[in-house]
């Protein structure tokens, strides 16, 4: 090999590599599918639209009824805990290995890692489709106990002597993961049709999991801010940004949602507002300052009641959450003022979920712009953020009372343009057609 081509390969190599972060940095999109829609593993035929939704809801209610907010970021041989269950609501396929291994997984920006079933299982949960079998893949390897991506993660090293780096991850509702820190080329569909592939990407191998969901899902896709998460690992090819674009639930025509990476997750424009974000105590978690709620021309302060004072990051902005949930006082002073807006009766909920419901149909029935004021940044929210059809001609209201943590769920963020900049700790908001982004 003459040392003129030798030259000329490492300068196409420089090339190669360059053209790629170029290309990243500009973004790429990937479709997000809510696990109720017709291309989702989960669509179940025999539901009626509303039945679906009523799932939906139930399982927001339990993922936030079961909240423990005491996060335990662990040192190397504690396991972390996540402080809510699995459930999520959006999905997305992804391939793992040499060659791919299609798999669909939750996205979740609250969880810290990309981990899905392996074999050989010990322990794994019902997967309909097949399990990742790690021997299969010609660049997938375990990480050894003193990696850096080992140390950064709450781990352990294995018993034998391959001294392998070990991971477990404990959420809420009594689910698990243990399994193998690994590394292996991880592929991603973009909207536009091509795929861009991301060597050794740091996976958990999962062969000890009791899970709380099935079917085709082998796992989870976390978009948190810990060292591990998707978003972290892509962070400097992707500018350190992304953004998502949640489709209205009801949507008629089975539009698809997007999440954004790169130049392609920058919000901006008109309608844009921002507002930083908080992390605590080394949580992968996003949360806002929500200083208060207008209904119509009234407006209720989101106060501690034990200070009377206005907390910093008193609520979690969630992709997992369907309802949004709000502390009781707070809650029952945005709904009298809802029903004094309405100026129309009540009725129950068929579902026996949502406290405030009325009969309805577009012509007949408006329903109040509530606004939620973050710190430096006003959201506008309109009925479908707010009221969603439960059954025909019955519309129920979208928050709920907690004795937990408050949570600004999915549905008051469909049909806007939600940007993550993690180099400037903020979150934007941007009223957007999604069907059309």
């Amino acid at each position: 090999m003459t040392p003129c081509y030798v030259f000329s390969l490492l300068l196409f190599c420089l090339y190669c590599i360059t053209s790629l972060t170029h290309s990243l940095t500009n973004g790429f999109s990937v479709e997000l599918i809510h696990r109720d829609s017709l291309k989702s593993p989960f669509y179940n035929p025999s539901q009626t639209q509303f039945q679906r939704l009523a799932t939906a809801v139930h399982r927001s209610i339990n993922r936030t009824n079961r909240f423990n907010k005491a996060y335990v970021h662990a040192n190397t041989i504690d396991p972390i805990v996540i402080p809510y269950p699995l459930d999520g609501e959006y999905l997305m396929s992804y391939s793992v290995g040499t060659p791919p291994f299609k798999l669909y997984g939750i996205v979740d920006t609250g969880s810290n890692l990309v981990w899905f079933q392996c074999k050989p299982c010990k322990v794994c949960n019902s997967q309909t489709s097949p399990i990742f079998d790690p021997s299969n893949s010609e660049t997938y390897k375990t990480l050894p106990c003193f990696s850096a991506q080992c140390q950064s993660f709450a781990t352990s090293c294995s018993q034998d002597n391959t001294q392998t780096c070990e991971y477990t991850a404990n959420y809420g509702d009594g689910s698990y993961t243990h399994g193998d820190l690994s590394v292996d080329t991880l592929t991603l569909e973009t909207t536009n049709g091509s795929s861009i592939s991301f060597p050794e990407t740091v996976i958990g191998c999962g062969y000890n999991n009791v899970v709380t969901f099935k079917g085709q899902n082998s796992g989870i896709v976390g978009l948190g801010n810990g060292p591990l998460s998707l978003r972290t690992q892509l962070g400097p090819l992707i500018g350190d940004k992304f953004s998502y674009c949640f489709v209205p639930i009801l949507s008629e025509n089975n539009f698809t949602s997007k999440l954004n990476f790169g130049d392609s997750a920058v919000v901006y424009g008109d309608g844009t507002v921002s507002t930083p974000f908080i992390q605590r105590n080394g949580e992968a978690l996003y949360y806002l300052t929500l200083e208060a709620l207008s209904v119509g021309n009234k407006r209720i302060e989101f106060v501690n009641p034990s200070y009377g004072t206005i907390e910093t990051g008193n609520i979690l902005i969630d992709s997992g959450t369907t309802t949004s949930r709000l502390p009781n006082d707070v809650y029952s002073k945005v709904v009298s003022a809802v029903v004094d807006a309405v100026k129309h009766e009540p009725i129950e909920d068929p579902y026996k979920i949502s406290r405030l419901c009325y009969q309805t149909t577009s012509r007949q029935l408006e329903f109040p712009i509530i606004i939620a004021h973050f710190k430096g940044a006003d959201v506008k929210l309109n009925a479908n953020n707010t009221f969603i059809l439960v059954e025909y001609g019955i519309a129920c209201f979208t928050f709920l009372p907690t004795q937990a943590y408050p949570i600004y769920g999915n549905l008051a963020q469909q049909n806007f343009l939600v940007g993550y900049d993690l180099q400037n700790n903020v979150i934007s908001f941007k009223p957007t057609d999604c069907t059309k982004h």
